[in-house]
């Protein structure tokens, strides 16, 4: 039986979603498509066709200079999708404060919208770098001199990820959050049921696994883990100059991430399995039980971006 069910899966894709608020956002070789529940029960559809990097930057298809690239357009990717969400959630709020009037008088509603969204990029990028890389190496800055930079890099590392998994937990106790990763919990069981070769329907998908081998969280996890591995290697006596490596090396270590998580993605060994439980153990937190009305969504979602020839979107 076991043999069996090993032999469903078929076809590994690189079709791969985000979840956001009430919707998903799945991108394909080709085409990108966000679908939002709206607040009336009906479904808002967003399709766009994409050209990959690579085949206009041969640079961004060179090992580890691509995780890093893939990772800046996921994060764009993701915060337009965002931003195309809230059209639809906010339909029901307030009209404009007065302040907000007055800048949208001054400057343009659509320079506004632009201002607000490079705000919202930047802070967002910045509270990750401050949470998971500076507040860590500050912690340890209190350790005696003494400890040897390896154990000291250890110890950073082990904070880091405890700071990662206590930050998830606490996204998960606020409830849109926990919305958000009930739909990241469709996203990976329409996968699963594309890959299998199965219907899409959600029947199908419902009785998929919520835990996916090659899921945006066991990249993360993947990257503390490697960050340890290359902090430990460069090092300076400075603790300034030691914050300051840690965020001109972060593309490298981005970059290495990807490669080990595509190994593991691509291979079903002993090893590979190694690599990808940490990853899969933390998605019990961030991939929860989805709905029927959410499996749609991703179903719908996925649908867009199926290339017509399946070896396209070949892992």
């Amino acid at each position: 039986m076991k043999k069996k069910e090993s032999q469903q899966v078929v076809h590994k894709t690189t079709i791969g979603g985000q979840s956001i608020l009430e919707g998903i956002m799945m991108k394909g070789p080709r085409k990108t498509c966000t679908v939002i529940r709206k607040p009336d029960n009906s479904l808002a559809v967003k399709e766009e066709t994409t050209t990959p990097l690579k085949e206009k930057y041969p640079i961004a298809g060179i090992p580890v200079i691509r995780g890093f690239v893939m990772m800046v357009q996921s994060l764009k990717e993701g915060f337009q999708a965002i931003e195309y969400s809230s059209q639809f959630l906010g339909e029901e709020e307030e009209k404009p404060s007065k302040l907000e009037q007055w800048l949208i008088d001054k400057i343009g509603e659509g320079v506004m919208e632009s201002v607000l969204y490079f705000i919202s990029v930047v802070l967002g990028v910045g509270l990750a770098v401050g949470l998971f890389i500076l507040l860590p190496a500050f912690l340890i800055s209190f350790l005696p001199q003494s400890v040897p930079h390896l154990g000291a890099n250890l110890i950073e590392g082990i904070l880091r990820i405890i700071i990662f998994i206590l930050y998830m937990v606490i996204m998960g106790l606020i409830p849109d959050m926990k919305r958000t990763f009930r739909y990241h919990g469709a996203e990976h069981k329409t996968i699963y049921c594309y890959e299998k070769g199965l219907e899409l329907t959600t029947e199908n998908v419902r009785i998929q696994p919520r835990e996916h081998p090659r899921c945006g969280t066991s990249f993360l996890f993947v990257i503390m883990i490697i960050s340890i591995l290359v902090f430990s290697v460069v090092t300076a006596d400075s603790r300034i100059v030691q914050l300051l490596l840690r965020i001109v090396l972060l593309p490298i270590v981005i970059g290495l991430s990807y490669e080990v998580n595509r190994f593991a993605g691509r291979h079903d060994g002993a090893f590979s399995s190694i690599l990808r439980w940490p990853g899969m153990m933390l998605q019990h937190i961030t991939v929860l039980e989805p709905d029927d009305s959410m499996i749609e969504v991703a179903i719908v979602s996925l649908q867009h971006v199926i290339p017509e020839d399946k070896q396209e979107d070949k892992w």
